[in-house]
């Protein structure tokens, strides 16, 4: 039931077995790469030194057919910026429909686009965020200096550091919410009770995902929930609401925490997955390697849930990981945190650029599109698109940082550059990617797995959809994404690598079906996340309605050719250098 499920990649072009989740090896990648894969964020366990040490097609990076395509690179990618900075121009006619959604900004003197809600509670939050760190680091330095000088021996792990763990959550809990801190410890409580009740019963999963499910669509319902619906007299505790009273709104990445604690505990009493042998485990061993039954207990059940650097956003780690890594810590060194810092810095900066000189959002959420040719309209959904990528990977690599100040080295979520992926079931393994392995662990292999991969494609998605927001619009991203997915594996199934991966032609090929699936995943996601379904209809009649529009999608399909070509081989690259990737 916990073993791996293999689904092939359709227009991956190496002829191996691939996995729907993402892969973790055995082994580390401690090589220093001083190549272009140094643009290749590290997971633990991806370096493969069987696979640098195999032998690999010939580079094509100074190939003639390959210096071709940097030229049309170097024209092509200039315009898609210059595009969207002329759009958000002050000169251009729409700016005064869409003015009133900038703020000022700290750049070169110009306005940024703050308009974006998720990220602009975020941005705004930094300081009081950055105050909460070092508050966190600098209590958790006294108590560790204190636990020291009172224990007797040095502790050979961090479990003696749940104590400090479960009163800065106490108060983190009443700070961020007030008084609905107790509905949030209630709902906590109701979940491990269940787990205990049931324990190895196929009960407890039933009931589980039960529980959660009715949390999620009551807590949208009710929008939290107010202490007067209860009674009259117990009004006064809504006037404590907190600096973040919203608690419901980011309590579904919490459920994920009290589902996954739930089914760990499962699995443990069924005595199911492999056994800790007492040697260093790596991060899939982690996973799936239960603990002894009383390590499922309720204080390290609430250290878990509410852990303060990946309560609010994440990224997610299953109960087991996290209880290991306490146990077995982890030695993150100080220079790869620093680089991580480095990487932050420069997407966040990134970022800021984009949003002080592309104001992408604010012309869309204004519909100020008035005019705008086939190719502004493209540029205006890819670089929302981008934006919204950013926006997503920018709180996720914050909270990350701060876990691995504390030495939890949680899942990276964005392994890929939104604009770096060819493949949908590729894109899914890269974004979001603690979430994916979580979808892995406890939707997809309990479900099966490949033994019905359509069915339970549409099953995740939909989960994935209503998990995220419960809308049609969402749901119909999810069914969008099912739908596209059928290509891709009737591709692969067509033109398997192994029968055709050493054609000449093959390639060219995969490159013409990746050209397919990038405007299908990037379909998908205006829908889910940008424009919605009318948008997209307003932009695929602007595109299909013309000559102009249909000559510019055949521009743009000969342009993913190329940068399809080019994704291909910066992941031979890779796997010269042993780095094996499923994305």
């Amino acid at each position: 039931m916990l073993g791996d499920a293999a689904i092939q990649m359709p227009s991956d072009l190496r002829p191996h077995t691939s996995s729907f989740e993402l892969d973790t090896s055995t082994q580390d990648a401690t090589r220093k790469r001083k190549d272009i894969t140094r643009l290749t964020v590290n997971i633990p366990s991806s370096y493969r030194p069987q696979v640098e040490a195999a032998p690999h097609p010939p580079s094509r990076w100074r190939t003639p057919e390959f210096i071709a395509y940097y030229v049309i690179f170097c024209a092509v990618v200039p315009v898609m910026v210059w595009i969207p900075v002329t759009l958000s121009s002050t000169s251009h006619p729409n700016y005064p429909l869409y003015n009133r959604r900038l703020s000022s900004g700290w750049l070169f003197g110009r306005k940024v686009d703050n308009s974006d809600n998720q990220y602009r509670a975020f941005r705004g939050n930094i300081p009081a965020l950055i105050l909460l760190v070092g508050a966190f680091i600098g209590i958790k330095y006294i108590y560790h200096r204190i636990s020291r000088r009172t224990s007797f021996s040095r502790p050979k792990d961090n479990l003696h550091l749940i104590p400090f763990l479960l009163g800065f959550i106490f108060l983190m809990q009443i700070g961020l919410h007030g008084t609905s801190s107790l509905k949030i410890f209630i709902i906590l409580s109701v979940n491990y009770i269940l787990a205990k009740i049931f324990r190895g019963s196929l009960l407890g999963p039933l009931f589980t995902w039960m529980f959660n499910a009715a949390v999620l669509f009551a807590n949208e319902k009710n929008e939290g929930y107010k202490f007067a619906s209860i009674h009259s007299s117990l009004e006064f505790m809504d006037s404590i609401p907190g600096i973040y009273p919203r608690w419901h709104v980011s309590f579904n990445i919490t459920m994920l925490r009290l589902v996954s604690f739930n089914m760990d505990y499962y699995w443990a009493c069924k005595g199911a997955g492999p056994l800790d042998t007492g040697s260093v485990l790596t991060e899939k061993q982690r996973c799936i390697t239960s603990h002894p039954l009383g390590a499922y207990s309720y204080k390290n059940y609430i250290a878990y849930v509410l852990y303060p650097p990946l309560y609010i956003a994440g990224p997610i780690v299953t109960f087991n990981d996290f209880i290991w890594q306490l146990s077995r810590p982890k030695n993150v060194s100080l220079r790869s945190t620093m680089g991580y810092l480095l990487r932050f810095l420069a997407c966040f900066l990134t970022l800021e650029f984009i949003l002080h000189f592309m104001y992408v959002v604010a012309i869309k959420d204004t519909k100020a599109w008035a005019g705008a040719s086939a190719a502004e309209l493209c540029m205006i959904g890819f670089w929302n698109l981008i934006v919204v990528w950013l926006k997503l990977l920018v709180p996720w690599r914050f909270f990350r940082l701060w876990a691995l100040v504390d030495e939890i080295d949680p899942p990276e979520n964005m392994v890929r550059c939104m604009a770096n992926n060819y493949s949908t079931l590729g894109f899914w393994r890269s974004w979001h990617r603690s979430y994916n392995l979580w979808i892995v662990r406890y939707i997809y292999i309990p479900l099966g797995g490949t033994q019905s991969v359509a069915f339970t494609s549409v099953l995740i998605f939909s989960f994935v959809a209503l998990w995220h927001d419960l809308s049609f619009r969402l749901l119909a991203w999810g069914w969008l994404v099912s739908l596209f997915i059928l290509p891709e594996l009737a591709a692969r199934y067509v033109l398997h690598p192994d029968n055709f991966g050493d054609r000449a032609w093959y390639r060219h090929v995969c490159a013409i079906g990746a050209v397919f699936n990038i405007l299908m995943m990037m379909s998908a996601n205006l829908v889910g996340f940008v424009i919605g379904t009318e948008g997209i209809s307003y932009m695929l009649h602007q595109l299909i309605g013309s000559w102009e529009g249909v000559r510019f999608l055949v521009f743009v399909c000969a342009c993913l050719f190329v940068a399809a070509q080019i994704m291909f081989e910066y992941r031979e690259e890779e796997l010269r250098r042993g780095i094996v990737r499923r994305c």
